[in-house]
């Protein structure tokens, strides 16, 4: 089982159990100072259980559920604003037998000092149960309303990957204006995986014109992946992309989690933008959103956009409605443009949670010297110049180390990676 600010997550049955939800659901309450929750699922065969049994320990505690149903994350999300606080059922893109669940509070997931209390066996007074009640979002209209009508009826493709998107975004892009058609609506019959950035996405594209757009979602929507050109776009030009019509829009603070490309970075700078850099994580994104009184952001990595006046947390959905809005305009002609002279690779290695820090520790050994400026706010990011860099950190959801390179020359970005991974391989390896 996996615990952080991402969510709580492990393969359901094996090392996360009902008795697992219960116990974490019956600490988070102590969080819950509206005394009402809303409770949302993507679409895993075991969500439907795990959603039942986190009603019940809410309820058990006095706090009234509204259930959602299947929806994605942001819708949770966005609603969790209204109610105070928010549960979804998710692994995000992690495999179909893995489950979670994912805390929100005001809209915002919860931060560290609050995941310690989730985490942790709180006692909570008796109370009159609480009540579950079915509702509806508003989230179509809503996000409909801040995008605004699309014109001309760009044709776009969603790849639901057999996930949660599957009511909201077809349903939310038609409103805008588009032309729609889907793919891969049902879970058992998705021709890829749960996670469109390490997925080839070949179905998408195929079913893409060059002129079109593709749009493929992970099980909870939160991430987005976009493919145009006929080819799958990098994880990061979603973001891009989102920033271009933020800029657009007249947004001018952003935060970036500290693997999001230099390219973005530029790109807000040259037009009048402002960046500061966070530790990599969604709630950490958002924590100095928060204290910077940023208005706009996201993950490269993860595909993550983030507008924090709609909502605290990485949105696919609106991320789409914003890039389809965009097509065939200069602001996307361009961004895309400047992004493609920047070359990623992200890797990862597979070592054991606890091994992590120790790995971690060792490599700083093996690489200081090596490079002219390192960052530790996360792991270890060694600048190289101005255009190049390369990021060492443990996985918040997995039992790998990630290694993720930039630079503005395609093999020189290969040639770091592959330095830096013999360092990881060359460090576990002294440790263990």
């Amino acid at each position: 089982m996996k615990i952080s600010i991402s969510g709580i997550r492990g393969i359901f049955g094996n090392d996360f159990t009902q008795k697992d939800v219960l116990k974490f659901c019956n600490s988070f309450v102590v969080l819950v100072k509206s005394k009402k929750c809303v409770i949302g699922t993507d679409t895993r065969p075991s969500s439907h259980i795990i959603k039942e049994t986190a009603a019940a320990a809410l309820m058990q505690c006095g706090i009234d559920v509204f259930n959602l149903g299947m929806v994605p994350t942001p819708v949770v999300f966005r609603e969790s604003r209204k109610y105070g606080a928010g549960i979804v059922v998710t692994s995000s893109h992690n495999p179909i037998e893995w489950n979670g669940l994912k805390f929100t509070v005001d809209g915002r997931g919860i931060n560290e000092d609050e995941l310690k209390l989730v985490a942790s066996e709180q006692i909570t007074s008796k109370a009159k149960i609480g009540t579950e009640n079915l509702i509806d979002s508003s989230y179509v209209d809503d996000a409909a309303k801040l995008i605004g009508k699309i014109s001309d009826m760009p044709k776009t493709t969603i790849d639901i990957g057999g996930g949660a998107a599957r009511n909201v975004a077809p349903l939310l892009l038609k409103k805008l204006g588009c032309n729609v058609k889907t793919i891969n609506e049902d879970i058992g019959k998705s021709t890829r995986g749960p996670d469109p950035t390490t997925d080839n996405l070949n179905t998408l594209i195929s079913n893409t014109g060059n002129k079109d757009i593709g749009f493929a979602f992970d099980l909870d929507a939160d991430r987005l992946v976009v493919v145009y050109g006929g080819k799958k776009q990098s994880s990061d030009v979603t973001l891009g992309l989102g920033v271009a019509k933020a800029l657009e829009l007249g947004y001018k603070k952003f935060v970036f989690s500290i693997d999001t490309s230099v390219a973005i970075e530029k790109f807000v700078r040259q037009n009048g933008g402002t960046v500061q850099r966070s530790k990599v994580g969604e709630a950490n994104v958002i924590d100095l959103m928060l204290k910077t009184k940023a208005q706009a952001g996201g993950e490269g990595s993860s595909a993550g956009f983030i507008l924090p006046e709609f909502n605290f947390c990485r949105d696919g959905l609106l991320a789409s409605g914003f890039i389809a809005s965009m097509l065939g305009t200069s602001a996307f002609n361009e961004i895309l443009k400047f992004m493609s002279n920047y070359h990623q690779n992200r890797d990862k290695i597979a070592i054991k949670a606890d091994l992590h820090d120790k790995t971690i520790s060792k490599l700083y050994e093996n690489i200081k010297g090596r490079f002219s400026e390192i960052i530790t706010i996360d792991g270890i990011k060694a600048i190289i110049d101005e255009d190049s860099w390369v990021l060492v950190r443990k996985s918040n959801t997995e039992d790998t180390i990630r290694i993720s390179s930039e630079s503005n020359n395609l093999k020189r970005s290969q040639e770091i990676k592959n330095e830096v991974l013999d360092l990881v391989k060359k460090s576990h390896e002294q440790i263990k």
